[in-house]
């Protein structure tokens, strides 16, 4: 038998002794734990006896260790350490991510040498993560089959708080061998491995380098300031062992399942296989660093739902790669669900997360997309991304901003794409999440942004079938050659927009008018104000700019009063109603309707009546606020009427009347909030009608 065969099997026997020694198993678990022994006998060189017993290596013997050094933290205080260990992280169980962190950067560090040296060879070429929990002495160990330390590195990396390890590997690398493949090295921060602290009494490391002839060490300390460093003379196998005694309130940790939560939700797409109790937990590929290409549809259902937390399936994919200027990795899922009002309310968190070379720093990243786009699901990694120290926030606005803008300009540019693709599937995706492009125009500052975001919008046109929405840019399209503006109504139905005195308008000029339905989408509208360099304009404020001046009555119309007569029964009106409306107006592109309600912006009047208390208990005022003007329609029966009654003797029978006409106008232009304010004027007019009767 070789010899370094038998060296190990006799630290196997020495070492199992000592264990049965110091344990006295009950009558329940002694019948488990002579099972366990039959089925792994000590002979066996299987990698979960040989990893369970290096990694529960006891107090050596003055016989198998050399002298223990004590030293002191290298001119990093007490203080500090208490800063790193019990401030620094937000959340306890991050110390579970920065050790497994710690652990693969050991793995690929042992795989860069081995390439840098020319396909030099180690006895053992596996890179393995294990970690074994032990709730009855209420340690975790993590253990990697890595570089491992010689005694200078486990004196200056352990050593010394914020010193990196990894960043000198890396700069040693590139300094050597020019690499470029220094990116799947986590570790940016000398501090990660203090994170054990938080929930530790102390911290035991035992750590044997790659190098050949190198002898073990365990390194120990109870973070009070000082550690101890001994030499073990017996045989422990390549890489490092930490093992974390916790504290009493941190129990928890020594739990199997609690620590596989905490490796799927931070850990599961490291590179490096990780074991838990023999039981590999890391079984998801990080689809966002692999070719699209070779993705199936399965796989990435199965990962949309890991990433999302739902059960359906995505509806749209989009997988995004840049290394220049920045680099970034994202794969992005948009739900096939239709969202709840709880999705919809802006307390929601943006569903995507943050990765740093495959390792989770924010599970909800909501500053590298904007709130409306909370809807989206999926992952983004990036090497270039700042993290403070403890790799749990970001920093440099400006950097975070510029991937904030290339993230959502590639969105918004693969939606436009699938709208045109298909046109259908885009429509019933429109549907369902409208309310988010049309937060995002009005949350927006920036107009390049807001038009970017507006070629999503869809709307019903004056000249498609109800339901046959189109775009702004199909608008602007077969736009007449002589039109400036794109035109909007906004109405409760089609049919009452169609039915509307302001479109019946502007319908004889020929143009599009666009269609919107919701209150807010008139705000929308507004604050869009233009799109493609065409302003956007209601239809009623068209007409209050296109009527500034009298429309000319033709002479000899039998159907209309004449010129002198409108003139006239303009002036009566005025006097009659100038605490109401402070202009009167001939309007002759109406034809069906005897008269409308024009002022400047007219929907942000309604928007202002809405969100005023002026409209509860004040109407009277509303005239005075609003300055409203009043345009008649000179062939209508009702204005025709108006003019003969105020030329009688019935003026009462007049002033009801054009009050009536007024009142109308302003429900029909959406200014009355409660009809049941005009019904008591509408009323006396009717009895006034009826008295002969």
């Amino acid at each position: 038998m070789h010899l370094r065969s038998i060296v190990r099997h006799r630290t196997v026997l020495s070492t199992s002794l000592r264990i049965l020694q110091s344990y006295t198993p009950t009558v329940t678990n002694q019948t488990h734990y002579h099972q366990w022994i039959m089925q792994n006998p000590v002979g066996r060189t299987s990698i979960p006896i040989r990893r369970y017993l290096a990694t529960n290596v006891e107090q050596a013997t003055s016989e198998s260790v050399s002298r223990i050094e004590k030293h002191h933290f290298q001119a990093e205080t007490q203080q500090l350490l208490h800063i790193v260990a019990k401030s620094l992280y937000s959340d306890k169980e991050i110390f579970v991510r920065e050790l497994i962190s710690n652990a693969n950067d050991a793995l690929e560090k042992l795989r860069y040498v081995q390439l840098s040296a020319g396909g030099e060879q180690v006895d053992d070429d596996k890179r393995e993560i294990y970690i074994t929990v032990d709730d009855i002495n209420k340690t975790l160990t993590i253990k990697d089959t890595g570089i491992g330390m010689t005694k200078k590195e486990a004196i200056d990396n352990l050593g010394t708080i914020a010193r990196s390890g990894s960043k000198l590997f890396l700069e040693e690398l590139k300094k050597d061998k020019g690499t470029n493949d220094e990116g799947k090295i986590i570790g940016q921060f000398g501090v990660g491995f203090y994170s054990a602290f938080m929930v530790s009494n102390s911290v035991e490391v035992i750590t044997r380098s790659y190098k050949k002839d190198e002898p073990a060490y365990r390194w120990t300390s109870d973070g009070s300031g000082s550690y101890e460093i001994e030499t073990i003379l017996d045989d422990v196998d390549r890489g490092t062992s930490i093992r974390c005694y916790l504290r009493d309130d941190c129990i928890e940790f020594s739990k199997e399942e609690t620590i596989k939560q905490i490796v799927k939700k931070y850990s599961n797409f490291v590179a490096a296989p990780i074991y838990i109790n023999d039981v590999r937990v890391n079984n998801l590929r990080a689809l966002w660093m692999e070719d699209g290409k070779s993705i199936k549809e399965d796989e990435h259902i199965e990962f949309y739902r890991f990433v999302s937390g739902q059960y359906d399936k995505p509806r749209y994919t989009l997988q995004y790669k840049i290394d220049v200027p920045i680099n970034v990795r994202a794969l992005i899922y948009i739900p096939q669900y239709k969202p709840n009002i709880f999705d919809v309310t802006q307390e929601a968190d943006v569903g995507v997360a943050l990765y740093s070379r495959k390792v989770l720093i924010q599970s909800k990243a909501n500053q590298l997309l904007p709130r409306w786009l909370r809807f989206v699901k999926g992952v983004v990694d990036s090497e270039d991304i700042p993290l403070n120290l403890s790799r749990e926030l970001l920093q440099d606005s400006n950097l975070i901003r510029k991937i904030r803008l290339l993230l959502t300009q590639r969105i918004l540019r693969f939606l436009q794409e699938q709208s045109k693709k298909d046109k259908a599937k885009y429509q019933e995706f429109y549907e369902d999440y409208k309310l988010f492009f049309k937060e995002g125009i009005v949350r927006t500052a920036d107009q390049g942004e807001k038009e970017d975001i507006a070629k999503l919008l869809r709307f019903d046109s004056s000249r498609e079938e109800h339901g046959s929405l189109i775009s702004l840019e199909e608008y602007i399209d077969r736009m007449l050659p002589e039109q400036k503006h794109i035109y909007y109504l906004a109405g409760p139905s089609r049919e009452l927009c169609e039915n509307s005195p302001y479109y019946e308008a502007i319908r004889q000029k020929g143009y599009e008018v666009l269609f919107v339905y919701e209150s807010h989408d008139e705000v929308l509208l507004m604050q869009l104000a233009e799109f493609d360099k065409k302003k956007l304009k209601s239809v009623e404020s068209e007409l209050e700019t296109d009527t500034k001046k009298d429309d000319t009555i033709l002479e000899g119309d039998a159907r209309s009063l004449s010129q002198d007569e409108a003139n006239t029964l303009k002036q009566w009106i005025l006097k009659q109603y100038g605490d109401k409306i402070k202009n009167v107006k001939i309007n002759t592109k109406l034809d069906q309707h005897p008269c409308i309600i024009t002022t400047n912006e007219m929907g942000a009047v309604r928007h202002f009546l809405k969100t005023n208390l002026l409209q509860r208990n004040k109407q009277q005022e509303i005239y005075k606020v609003l300055q409203l003007n009043f345009d008649i329609n000179p062939k209508h029966v009702l204005i025709k009427k108006l003019y003969t009654l105020q030329k009688s003797n019935n003026i009462d029978l007049a002033v009801m009347l054009g009050q009536q006409l007024i009142d109308n106008a302003m429900v029909t232009a959406g200014l009355v909030e409660d009809p049941r304010l005009i019904l008591t004027g509408m009323n006396k007019l009717l009895e006034k009608v009826l008295e002969k009767y």
